[in-house]
């Protein structure tokens, strides 16, 4: 008999601790500060997924940007092309993903691919995916239409990042 206690007992305490691990997790998901960043948004459609670039060089210095008034602060990098040349490459939003978060560090020799923006008079490179070496990649849009993956849901997000 205390076998079909310990059961019935068991299965509402399993039961609760899921459904409460599932709220903290899409509570954290929701609450993730990406004002501006949306998709749709001002600063989104400043993406042009069709005119498409490719920069390569060293990632100089991490950096905290608010690219328009009112934007949550983002992650971004400076990276030196050249001598004497320094393009500043906005990432995502820091809600997102931190420097650290990024698996990209100082000094590192990258390739990034995305669009030019004109943002305040200056020209800024915002990126889709940030490579380094042959294997590691670090994405933050689609390549096909620069959808941003802080905008898709987590399942959406864990489909996209387990395909290479």
């Amino acid at each position: 008999m205390t076998g079909n206690k310990k059961t019935k007992t068991t299965f509402p305490v399993v039961f609760l601790t899921i459904i409460s691990l599932i709220f903290f997790a899409s509570t954290c998901y929701s609450q993730a500060d990406i004002t501006g960043w949306e998709k749709g948004s001002k600063y989104d459609n400043l993406y042009n997924p069709k005119d498409r670039d490719q920069l390569k060089g060293i990632i100089k210095k991490f950096i905290t940007v608010t690219p328009l008034p009112g934007m949550a602060a983002g992650t971004a990098f400076l990276l030196e092309e050249a001598e004497d040349e320094i393009t500043l490459i906005h990432l995502c939003p820091e809600s997102f993903a931190k420097a650290k978060e990024t698996g990209l560090k100082r000094g590192a020799k990258v390739k990034v691919k995305g669009s030019w923006a004109e943002i305040d008079d200056e020209f800024v490179f915002l990126a889709a995916k940030v490579k380094k070496g042959d294997h590691f990649e670090f994405k933050v849009r689609l390549t096909s239409d620069g959808t941003p993956f802080w905008s898709m849901s987590p399942e959406q997000l864990a489909k996209e990042r387990s395909s290479k």
